[in-house]
């Protein structure tokens, strides 16, 4: 006996065939092909599909490694607290970078024309039951020295 296809092959199939004459229909082709693997290898079974969506809950791939809170400190100075999430693939690295867009941001939001890094500072909070990669830094803000108007 042969076994059936599941019923969203086809009109993925039909999708796919109709935008094969355009670019990125390799996306599709990869996505049909990975249902149609996933099928054959029995993992569209409901513990496993729980599985998935339980690891997907706790280790969101879209959501951003930072978590970056603002603090204004008055007379020109912001300070920029910063932790990397608890479960993440990557990111250590890119403390400073994303203190600097911050920066920039922030400095554009409130008129200023750019802005000076006083103190930048990196660590690890021991917390249970994941450690977290910490970065504080404070930032003074400043308006243009040759044009004070803008």
């Amino acid at each position: 006996m042969m076994p059936r296809t599941p019923w969203w092959v086809f009109p993925i199939a039909a999708l796919v065939g109709c935008s094969s004459v355009q670019e990125g229909s390799s996306a599709a082709v990869g996505a049909v092909s990975a249902g149609m693997l996933a099928q054959k290898a029995s993992y569209l079974k409901p513990e496993y599909l729980a599985a998935v969506g339980v690891a997907y809950a706790l280790y969101d791939p879209w959501a951003p490694n930072w978590e970056v809170d603002v603090v204004s400190l008055g007379d020109q100075r912001v300070r920029f607290e910063l932790r990397l999430r608890a479960l993440h693939t990557g990111g250590e690295g890119e403390a400073r970078q994303v203190v600097l867009r911050s920066a920039e941001r922030v400095s554009r939001e409130q008129g200023y024309s750019g802005f000076e890094l006083l103190r930048y500072e990196e660590g690890v909070e021991s917390s249970r039951p994941f450690a977290r990669r910490q970065a504080l830094a404070e930032v003074r803000l400043y308006k243009s020295r040759t044009f004070p108007a803008f």
